[in-house]
């Protein structure tokens, strides 16, 4: 019997029959063993999971703003990668904003590039953007490996990072229906929340009301039709209306290439319970009413939704407002990578829902998304990337604790079900001293 890297031995092991009792070999990286437990595997490094453990595949989160260069005082490749290995996230897709520059160009794919190697705990894949003016350079950053592109179509909240108009996203969904590539697309209608009421002062309901559902569903329709007319691979990032469900699933229906997601924060929290001045809630689009949520919950499990990453999209204390409160000067992003597997299964368990449905959605689902072929799930000849997760354990969250740059969360003080104990990423302990991680380029898996 050969002797492996690693072997892990657990009565819970993640596998596609579900959780069963396996033994785990691991070699150069990869798995290369997979045997009910008690076979015998012989490794150098044995780990034995305790009878409260399960071995799930590490997380895949295809929605992380990590904002270096140039608004690095937000988050970095050092903290956001210690922050999603402590949550079980062994794969990141990077945003092609808030950096600066932000990922328009191969020069400043390159610039990225060159900033995160060597400081990296897990591994990092790249966004690229879709701006007004760089239709020209999407086949190019393309073939340097980005795994899609992403646009808004409304104002970004940074001006360097400017929307599309609906004309300018149907010619670059043309564009990028020619090489098969992929379009993510931030979806509020700009018009529409033009012409909802301002969100000036303290009160949580007047920032809800000046971000209406109707915003989204305007936007996704206008994404649907223009899929449908050329053909692209589109994708709605962090859906918050469940209005829009129908429409989604029609368009599936019609075959119209088209996936969403949901994040943690439309899953867990509702609008009835924010407090008035409390803008760490404050994210674009807005955490909704708890009907809403519970419509959310469906389209994830009727599979209308595909998948949940965090949209962790950090900023300093300054940038929050804490001091006012105020929620049109407030910057709208939510920080919680480190958080997501236990933020979503806490409230899953509740609902009956098991804990390897969780896991599809925040690592195979990502994954496929992306089409990181080597990740999100344990199986033979993949990247063995793993997370001891005690499903059973609990704590409270202490922002202090937290790897992100800024303690900042609207989770502090939350109590949650679910406890990472350990990620492996290719097979090797993530010790958060020595980075690890590996930077990915498109088809290069």
């Amino acid at each position: 019997m050969p002797q492996h890297d690693l072997v892990v031995r657990s009565r819970r092991v993640l596998t596609a029959a579900g959780f069963e009792p396996r033994e785990i070999g691991v070699t150069d990286g990869v798995i290369a063993a997979i045997e009910p437990l008690g076979s015998g595997l012989r490794g150098r490094d044995l780990r034995t999971l305790d009878d409260d453990e399960t071995l799930i595949p590490g997380l895949v989160d295809t929605h992380v703003h990590v904002n270096e260069p140039g608004r690095t005082q937000w988050e970095g490749f050092a903290s956001a990668t210690r922050a999603a290995a402590a949550g079980g996230v062994t794969t990141i897709v990077d945003m092609p904003l808030n950096s600066i520059p932000p990922t328009v160009s191969v020069e400043a794919l390159e610039l990225k590039r060159r900033v995160a190697h060597d400081q990296v705990f897990v591994d990092v894949g790249f966004w690229g953007g879709a701006v007004p003016g760089n239709t020209g350079a999407l086949r190019a950053l393309h073939d340097a490996g980005v795994f899609g592109f992403k646009c808004f179509l409304l104002p970004s909240g940074v001006d360097e990072f400017p929307p599309l108009d609906a004309d300018e996203m149907e010619r670059d969904m043309a564009e990028l229906a020619g090489f098969d590539a992929l379009l993510i697309v931030h979806a509020e209608d700009a018009r529409a929340i033009a012409a909802a009421p301002a969100a000036d002062g303290d009160h949580y309901d007047r920032f809800l009301a000046s971000r209406p559902r109707a915003a989204e569903n305007i936007a996704i329709a206008d994404v649907i039709e223009r899929a449908r007319r050329t053909g692209v691979r589109a994708h709605i990032l962090h859906l918050s209306s469940s209005d829009a469900l129908p429409s989604i699933a029609r368009a599936r229906r019609d075959g119209v290439r088209l996936t969403a997601e949901t994040c943690p924060h439309y899953l867990t929290l509702v609008a009835e319970d924010i407090p008035n001045g409390a803008t760490v809630f404050k994210c674009c689009p807005p955490i909704r009413e708890a009907a809403n949520r519970e419509m959310l919950w469906r389209g994830l499990l009727d599979g209308t939704i595909d998948g949940v990453v965090s949209d962790h999209s950090p900023s300093t204390p300054e940038m929050k407002d804490l001091e006012h409160g105020d929620f049109s000067r407030a910057w709208g992003g939510v920080a919680s990578l480190q958080l997501g597997l236990p933020l979503v299964w806490s409230e899953a368990r509740r609902r009956g829902i098991p804990l390897e449905k969780v896991v599809e959605w925040m690592s195979a689902r990502p994954a496929s998304l992306a089409g990181l072929t080597r990740k999100g799930a344990i199986a033979l000849g993949l990247d063995a990337d793993l997370s001891v997760f005690a499903p059973d354990s609990t704590f409270v969250v202490d922002v202090g604790r937290l790897h992100h740059k800024n303690p900042l969360s609207p989770y502090d003080g939350r109590a949650l079900s679910g406890v990472v104990r350990e990620t492996f990423l290719r097979g090797v302990p993530v010790d958060f001293a020595e980075p690890r991680g590996r930077l990915l380029r498109r088809g290069a898996m």
